[in-house]
């Protein structure tokens, strides 16, 4: 794995590493200041580049912030879908997304907090388009739990009669609830518990 991407930034150019090399390092910094906040005095100070250098790579701060969201988010889902597919089954898999987010508060201090959330609220009164990229996000989040209920209701291992998109809205609301009120409160024992009720429902509410 580490040859293959070794390999990949090989073959980039100096423009795209230098791209690459802004949207990592400001990405953080939007995800925890916001949109507003990310003035170009600190994206400048941040990365170590002039304005100039900025701008010669985006057109303007939207589609700076949009792709920093886009990074921070598909690591996410990445490193999410990497814990949910070592579950030897549909079932086993639904109970990893409940233990990727036992541990998503000291993982997500690399982003400075849960992206779909900060930029979420942040976007919905500042920026019509990242809302809506957000959004999008979102759906998409919704549609693979809906659709990993799904499996595991043809692997007979969850019943047939459940919602399984009732049940994915359910999921997403506790676990987003319990992020915020992790870092509001400063207490990680949010989303230890949401863990644990999560996989306490899927158990004794879904499984055959």
């Amino acid at each position: 794995m580490y040859i293959c991407i070794s390999n990949f930034f090989e073959k980039m150019s100096k423009s795209e590493r230098t791209k690459a090399f802004i949207i990592e390092t400001v990405a953080p910094i939007f995800n925890k200041n916001g949109y507003a906040a990310m003035s170009l005095s600190k994206i400048t100070e941040a990365t170590g580049l002039t304005k100039g250098a900025i701008y010669g790579h985006f057109e303007n701060k939207e589609e700076l912030a949009i792709e920093s969201f886009k990074f921070s988010v598909r690591k996410v889902l990445k490193d999410l879908n990497e814990t949910v597919n070592k579950g030897e089954t549909p079932l086993k898999m639904l109970l990893n997304v409940a233990l990727f987010y036992e541990g998503y508060y000291e993982y997500n201090k690399q982003f400075g907090g849960c992206p779909i959330l900060n930029i979420g609220v942040d976007a919905n009164n500042q920026n019509k388009v990242i809302a809506q990229l957000v959004q999008s996000y979102n759906h998409r989040i919704l549609e693979k739990f809906s659709m990993l209920i799904e499996k595991a209701k043809e692997t007979d291992e969850i019943k047939n009669s459940i919602d399984s998109m009732l049940y994915a809205k359910r999921f997403f609301y506790m676990i987003e609830g319990a992020v915020y009120m992790t870092h509001i409160m400063n207490d990680e024992s949010y989303l230890k518990d949401v863990s644990t009720v999560l996989q306490q429902i899927i158990k004794q509410e879904l499984q055959k």
